[in-house]
């Protein structure tokens, strides 16, 4: 009666031990594709950052209530055209930079051009106003909110009229050129879809990135890391 006890509870415990590597698993599977829109944003940054005299100004990003990066967005089209690609944002907490919540970036164009062209855009959220449009529904830039080409560089004026007050700056890369743009007409969705797959049913950007009460797995906490790493002096002035 012991020895099969013994055997019964044995064999519970593998059971246990083999559905709840099964279900992390498929955990893992499930969020593998934000795990690496988190790395491609945070890569975006890294090389930004590491490109001597053509970097976002420190003292802008020590600034900025939140950081989006949308890595790769794809403008194609023939007369008509169209722009669109996914991305993250982070914004900053008591402890740091938030776990990352996911966006959708889209918006048309009119006019002669054809071809397709990938360019990594960068964000700032400059204040609470720039804050709860990220955290809104949807909203378009130069419309809902205010934007504005960031400068670049070490000794780029940031205290001018338009940066100081613009609620977004903005930043493009293609082709390996990195500048200021004023980026007006596109909008900003969140993806809900990849915010169930990390999150869960339910969660919204407002809980991640401003309440900080979701608890983000670690393969998709690179982009936050990555911020922390560039922009660590406000962090410390806040604790």
């Amino acid at each position: 009666m012991f020895k099969r006890s013994i055997w019964t509870t044995a064999m519970a415990i593998s059971l246990f031990l083999g559905v709840t590597a099964f279900a992390q698993g498929k955990v893992g599977k499930r969020i593998k594709d934000e795990a690496e829109q988190s790395s491609k944003a945070a890569k975006v940054l890294r090389e930004i950052m590491g490109t001597p005299d053509k970097e976002i100004p420190e003292d802008l990003l020590a600034r900025a209530e939140c950081v989006a990066v949308f890595p790769s967005v794809i403008k194609a089209g023939f007369i008509f055209g169209g722009r669109g690609g996914r991305g993250v944002a982070s914004c900053r907490t008591g402890a740091g930079w938030s776990a990352p919540a996911y966006f959708n970036l889209g918006g048309g164009s009119f006019g002669l051009q054809i071809g397709a062209e990938a360019t990594d855009f960068v964000l700032l959220f400059m204040n609470s106003e720039g804050l709860d449009s990220l955290l809104s529904n949807k909203f378009t830039l130069g419309g809902d909110a205010s934007v504005a080409a960031g400068p670049v560089g070490r000794a780029a004026g940031a205290d001018t009229d338009a940066v100081m007050k613009a609620k977004i700056l903005s930043y493009s890369r293609s082709r390996g050129l990195f500048a200021g743009l004023e980026l007006k007409g596109v909008v900003i969705t969140p993806d809900k879809s990849d915010m169930r797959d990390v999150y869960g049913k339910g969660v919204m950007t407002k809980v991640v990135l401003k309440e900080d009460k979701a608890a983000a797995p670690a393969s998709v906490r690179e982009f936050p890391e990555t911020l922390n790493r560039y922009s660590a002096r406000r962090v410390k002035a806040e604790k």
